[in-house]
């Protein structure tokens, strides 16, 4: 269909900039996704992974989720389970999902649902659990579990109610192309964005038919919970570059992904083969008490956000959180965002930047710019402990490996016959 990679990718890029994802729902996971609705399973972040290779983190939160569904009453008795295979594991990313750290979704836990109006694909995220221990940094007791729950009970269905009185739900690009410009880059900031939405559910939050105190700690919790939006900021990239993908040619990436042991992409024109290397660990600061050496190797889905190109490739829009990572002040962003238009082949025109003379950020990541140049995708990301039940230690920024890149690029040339 395209005569060259250059113009598949160039079409691919149109898609990207075409698609149009709105936040359309809240439902409980295995009502939203099928392949949850019978079974014991659980949904992870990053490519393929046994429960013997995961890390603490990921290990925590397949523990927390195993006593959330009622499959075991204790502790040891969920860790025999897990370890004898009674529970099937499945990538978010199999099932048009995505999930933050350990990504652990399971089928009774609410998701958010993004539908991409133009396209006519769906993504889901499981919902932001907020600050101070939790699940997706591997934390489990009853504190995490008493949230959960709550989340399940009030928070999903007030926010569902919400969105259902508003037609065609919230348009996400209008609210991020705001918030783009009031500092967030959607990877480790989203204050604005969080607030932007906030704003934009009150008024129908506080109509609803429900007891005061209901609405009021929903209400509270939004206005805490900074990092509300990073949630739907990685529905919102996973229903892009899943349109995208849908062009099955080129040499754009369409996933990027960690797990704890393998960083995993996938590549327009090779389909949902994923190609993978051993992780790296994110270099940042620490909260009180705890070093690097307690950092656990690169996980999650949500380097989503920079296969989308924002994240850490939109640096530049975020000079309030260059600090918080580690990466110096707006000089340091400034170049790290510059760099990655060596590797990005376009701009986005929807999600223009101030600081950066206006220039849309980044777009259609490309497998054949990464392996001439060697330069790799940053990410930002928070840090887990590396052990189970501990939680987030602090935050900072990682690489992508280089031999994804090379392995998929390697993959590419064979695919279309080309030879050294």
């Amino acid at each position: 269909m395209y005569s060259s990679i250059s113009e598949a990718n160039a079409a691919i890029i149109e898609r990207i900039k075409a698609a149009r994802p709105h936040w359309t729902g809240v439902r409980l996971a295995h009502h939203a996704i099928p392949e949850l609705a019978q079974g014991k399973k659980l949904l992870h972040a990053g490519p393929p992974i046994a429960w013997a290779d995961m890390t603490g983190p990921m290990r925590g939160a397949c523990l927390g989720a195993t006593l959330f569904e009622g499959w075991a009453s204790s502790e040891e008795e969920a860790e025999a389970m897990l370890a004898c295979g009674e529970i099937e594991f499945i990538p978010c990313h199999h099932v048009s999902a995505v999930g933050p750290m350990g990504g652990i979704t399971s089928a009774h836990m609410p998701v958010l649902e993004v539908k991409n109006a133009v396209h006519g694909n769906h993504a889901c995220c499981n919902l932001n659990e907020g600050i101070g221990k939790v699940m997706r940094f591997g934390a489990y007791g009853e504190d995490v579990q008493k949230r959960l729950r709550w989340m399940r009970d009030t928070l999903a269905p007030v926010l569902q109610e919400a969105l259902s009185s508003i037609d065609n739900g919230i348009d996400l690009t209008a609210l991020m192309a705001q918030a783009i410009t009031m500092g967030d880059e959607f990877h480790q900031r989203n204050i604005a964005s969080s607030a932007l939405l906030m704003r934009t559910l009150a008024p129908f939050i506080v109509q609803l038919d429900r007891p005061k105190a209901q609405l009021a700690e929903v209400m509270q919790f939004l206005s805490v919970t900074d990092q509300f939006f990073l949630n739907l900021a990685m529905a919102y990239s996973k229903a892009v570059m899943d349109a995208a993908a849908q062009i099955k040619a080129g040499s754009i990436v369409t996933a990027m992904t960690r797990n704890g042991r393998d960083f995993g992409i996938r590549v327009s024109g090779l389909g949902d083969r994923w190609f993978t290397a051993p992780v790296n660990t994110p270099q940042g600061l620490f909260f009180t008490g705890y070093s690097q050496d307690d950092a656990n190797p690169d996980i999650g889905d949500s380097a989503i956000t920079e296969t989308l190109g924002i994240g850490g490739a939109a640096m530049i829009a975020a000079p309030g959180v260059t600090r918080f990572v580690g990466a110096g002040g707006m000089e340091a962003a400034l170049e790290t965002s510059e760099e990655m238009t060596e590797i990005y082949l376009d701009h986005n025109p929807l999600l223009q930047i101030p600081s950066w003379n206006f220039k849309g950020a980044c777009m259609g990541l490309d497998i054949r710019r990464v392996v001439e140049t060697g330069i790799t995708p940053l990410i930002n990301t928070g840090i887990a402990h590396r052990e189970a039940g501990v939680g987030q230690v602090g935050a900072g920024t990682v690489r992508a490996p280089l031999p994804c890149f090379e392995k998929a690029l390697e993959a590419l040339a064979q695919a279309h016959h080309i030879t050294a």
